[in-house]
This record gives C-alpha cells, sequence and structure tokens, in this order.
C-alpha cells in the first residue's frame, strides 16, 4: 500500500472519530441539562437519536437534539427521569472511552510510520 493511500486512510479513521467524538460530546451536554432541568416544571427531556445522528455527522450535518416521546409525565409538566439519565451518562462515557482508545491507536500507529520511515 502506498504511504498516500494510508495516509487518506487514516485521514477518514481519525476524521469519522473526531466526529463521533464531537456527537458524544454533544450528548453530554444534553444529557447533563436534563439532569440540571430535572426541576424545572414544564421542561421536556431531549436526546440525540444516537445512530442517526451519527450519519448525520458524519456526513458534516450538525445534529440537533430532539424531545423525548413516550416518558412519564410529573404533575408539573416535567417528564425528565433521572435513573434514564444516569444510564445515557455511563453509555456516553463507555462510547467515549473506547473512541478515545481507538484514537490514541490511530495516533499510535501513525507515530510508529513516522519513526520506521526515519530509520530507512
Amino acid at each position: 500500500m502506498c504511504l498516500l493511500s494510508t495516509n487518506r486512510m487514516l485521514d477518514r479513521i481519525t476524521d469519522s472519530l473526531e466526529r463521533y467524538m464531537d456527537l458524544l460530546s454533544m450528548r453530554q451536554k444534553v444529557v447533563a441539562s436534563n439532569i440540571a432541568n430535572a426541576d424545572t416544571p414544564g421542561y421536556k427531556t431531549k436526546d440525540l437519536d444516537f445512530q442517526s445522528h451519527l450519519q448525520s455527522a458524519l456526513d458534516g450535518m450538525t445534529p440537533q437534539a430532539t424531545e423525548v416521546a413516550g416518558l412519564n409525565v410529573k404533575t408539573d409538566g416535567n417528564n425528565v427521569n433521572l435513573d434514564r439519565e444516569a444510564r445515557l451518562l455511563a453509555e456516553n462515557a463507555l462510547r467515549f472511552n473506547v473512541a478515545s482508545n481507538l484514537m490514541r491507536e490511530q495516533l499510535r500507529l501513525v507515530k510508529e510510520a513516522i519513526q520506521e520511515g526515519k530509520s530507512s
């Protein structure tokens, strides 16, 4: 495989991981906002449909949070479920950890390729 095609492949992988991590960051902010508004009367839970928004993010579009349907609404009109939000935070943290490990591995591979190129 030539260096140019390897570089393009790494750029695509790195770019995809970067967009994925940006989406995870956006979701973290949305979930944190939900938790912060757990006692705000009338507040409606928002989220990112992760699967569809991931494709949008990879296509260069900016995902938008939308209200979550089907949640139990309290008497004050708020529908934030703290158990759901805690689960989403844990899931998001796990996904971010995996993505950052993949990014770190990509950078290690690039560094290794550079070092091998210098010794040739």
